[in-house]
């Protein structure tokens, strides 16, 4: 879904505003309320298809023009006992008419789809906030199956809330009673008279799911007519129930982006467009040796979509074979891929250090997930920072780069590619779960806008013997970026050992002299060191007096959106915060230990215990404080303001 959007405008990630009016159209005068923004939490059984609902409001959100922000929330288990606490699905959507940064702190509507989804959500809904309660799930035992003795909607334990008891699955039923679907079968489709509802109450864009369910069930066309059917009762239950007696619009963001063609898209999926992107900058094969895992796969199952695009991909038996095909692959001449998360990067950490040893180009992927072990597969974390940077045996240096939005891994995997052709390196690429899975409105870029990642394999002899033979030299460097050649296989005359064990310097065959181990250890850990990637820029508007602010939040990946958000707040309220995130964390940039030597107070938020902060104290000797939160899910953006508002005043 692509949609047109011109000028550009920042506002702040703020309160509520608007209008109102009303209109008439024969039997109905409801109020029309404006809004400037609006943050909807669909909620259910990992059954009831919760996060299908959001993504169509997503879609047609996005359609319509808002700027938005998506954060979906999943069960592990494949399906969790149904009615139960931990087999709660939610979807969460943040949009506006302006610029915004997250998926929002808190939800201004929750629709629960049964006394599950209230219990599960109901602490994050604040006072006020309107409640959609599937009231047909509100029984004895799916109650009890929650802790629920009494009736949530008869023992006020919700008045704080606008409540709006609606009976979805008895209404979708009987929308459906002409179609011969059994009732289980007609059930179904409840989340879609939901959908219905929510988009007559935010005057969302209806043609586009319409079209979706047509081709969806285009093999079942009773199916795709009935959930159409109830999509369209959803919408007129809407229109002439009186419970429902205000709608709400959220105008386009048409300041808030430069002018181009936008679409929305998740972290996995600029991800995977990135890497087709980089593949034709270079003018090479892409090839994915990948194994599937939670909540990497996402991006094995979109590049095997792309064969017309030279893309490749081997879903292998396991890790190891899937880093291996790979290191193959890069071996072979090809842009060499491997996705996984982070149980996965410790099963591929020999191969990575073989990687090292070999100076190939290869893209680790991690969408890092909450740990140790298997951990929480569904749930978000950026703790694998330390074993991206030192997880392998000997000194093996890695680059690392970190996106910060959905849309920014896009961009995050061509800088990726650059760097592991240019350089001949291993290249991590630090994505994590709230990153994959959130959505965002992406400008799509001008193709001639793109870098140039071609590079030159080696044709020839390179080097010169004592008594004048030409010989190729595998290890011979560039003398500025220290990369070897890289010489395709089967090439005439550049036949070269190749192998795991240490390398002599310029011709590659074996060597165990100690002399010769350690300046190519040095050497490789130079030409890491070496990499050229652009300064740190800071964001510190200085005062009426010229004076700058005292403290500095830096941060990495994605807590980009809470911690700008929370910036903004905090200059809102008239306090100086300077700003600055990092996109490479190996090297880091150059003028990093200039920037952070400039502030008194150094804040780092990050969703493990400090290991950002670790690395620049043991880097930087800087008091660099620690803000950390291993829960699963981002940081809040009030919470994040209040900590820096603290260490302000402190």
């Amino acid at each position: 879904m692509t949609s047109q959007v011109s000028s550009t405008a920042e506002q702040a990630d703020g309160a509520h505003v608007g209008e109102q009016r009303s209109f008439g159209d024969g039997g109905t005068d409801k109020e029309i309320r404006r809004l400037d923004r609006v943050i909807i939490r669909f909620a259910g059984d990992s059954g009831d298809g919760m996060q299908l609902t959001g993504d169509r409001f997503t879609s047609e959100t996005a359609s319509f023009g808002n700027d938005l922000s998506t954060l979906p929330n999943f069960p592990a288990e494949i399906r969790a006992p149904a009615g139960t606490l931990p087999g709660v699905s939610s979807f969460q959507l943040h949009f506006a008419d302006h610029d915004i940064l997250t998926p929002g702190d808190a939800p201004d509507v929750l629709v629960a789809m049964n006394p599950a989804a209230l219990k599960a959500n109901l602490a994050d809904v604040p006072h006020g906030a309107e409640i959609i309660v599937n009231t047909d799930e509100f029984t004895k035992r799916p109650m009890a199956k929650v802790g629920y003795a009494t009736s949530p909607l008869e023992d006020g334990s919700l008045e704080a809330y606008r409540v709006h008891p609606v009976p979805l699955t008895t209404l979708t039923v009987e929308a459906l009673k002409d179609f011969g679907l059994s009732r289980k079968e007609a059930e179904r489709s409840k989340n879609m008279f939901a959908l219905g509802l929510l988009s007559w109450m935010y005057h969302r864009p209806t043609e586009g799911t319409e079209k979706f369910l047509a081709a969806k069930f285009a093999k079942k066309p009773n199916i795709a007519k009935a959930n159409v059917a109830a999509f369209r009762a959803g919408w007129n239950f809407g229109e002439t129930t009186e419970d429902f007696a205000v709608s709400y619009e959220v105008a386009p963001a048409s300041k808030a982006f430069p002018t181009g063609t936008y679409r929305n898209i998740s972290g996995n999926l600029a991800l995977s467009y990135g890497l087709i992107a980089a593949g034709r900058q270079a003018d090479l094969p892409v090839y994915l040796g990948s194994y599937p895992i939670t909540p990497a796969s996402d991006i094995l199952h979109e590049l095997s979509k792309h064969k017309n695009f030279g893309v490749r991909t081997f879903q292998a038996e396991d890790e190891i074979a899937g880093i291996g095909a790979a290191l193959g692959a890069a071996f072979g001449g090809s842009l060499a891929v491997t996705t996984t998360s982070g149980p996965g990067v410790a099963l591929k950490s020999e191969t990575i250090g073989l990687a090292v040893s070999l100076e190939l180009p290869l893209l680790i992927v991690d969408i890092q997930r909450g740990g140790p072990s298997t951990g929480l597969p569904t749930k978000t974390e950026q703790a694998d920072l330390l074993q991206a940077m030192y997880g392998r045996n000997g000194e093996a240096p890695v680059p690392i780069v970190a996106p910060k939005t959905p849309a920014d891994c896009f961009d995050a995997a061509l800088d990726a590619a650059r760097i592991a052709l240019t350089y001949r390196t291993p290249v991590f690429l630090l994505s994590d779960g709230y990153l994959a899975n959130g959505s965002e409105p992406w400008r799509i870029p001008e193709t001639d806008g793109l870098p140039d990642l071609r590079v030159q394999f080696a044709t020839g002899p390179n080097h010169q013997l004592a008594d004048g033979t030409e010989v190729f030299w595998p290890y011979k460097r560039d003398e500025q970026t220290l990369a070897r050649p890289w010489a395709v296989p089967g090439t005439p005359g550049l036949e070269h050992r190749i192998g795991g064990i240490e390398k002599q310097d310029g011709t590659g065959n074996i060597s165990y002299d100690p002399a010769n181990h350690d300046f190519m250890v040095r050497t490789r850990q130079a030409k890491v060191a070496g990499i050229e990637v652009p300064d740190l820029e800071v964001d510190d508007p200085a005062g009426e007096d010229g004076a700058g602010a005292g403290l500095l939040v830096l941060g990495w990946g994605s807590t980009y959106g809470p911690i700008t958000a929370a910036v903004r707040r905090v200059r809102g309220a008239g306090q100086r915060i300077a700003q600055a995130h990092l996109r490479h964390l190996n090297p880091f940039p150059r003028n990093l230990g200039e920037v952070l030597a400039r502030y008194d107070k150094v804040i780092v938020p990050e969703m493990n215990l400090g290991q950002l902060a670790t690395l620049l104290r043991a880097e930087f000797l800087v008091d660099a404080r620690s803000y950390t939160q291993v829960s699963g899910m981002p940081f809040k953006a009030e919470q994040l303001a209040e900590v820096f508002k603290e260490a302000i005043n402190d």
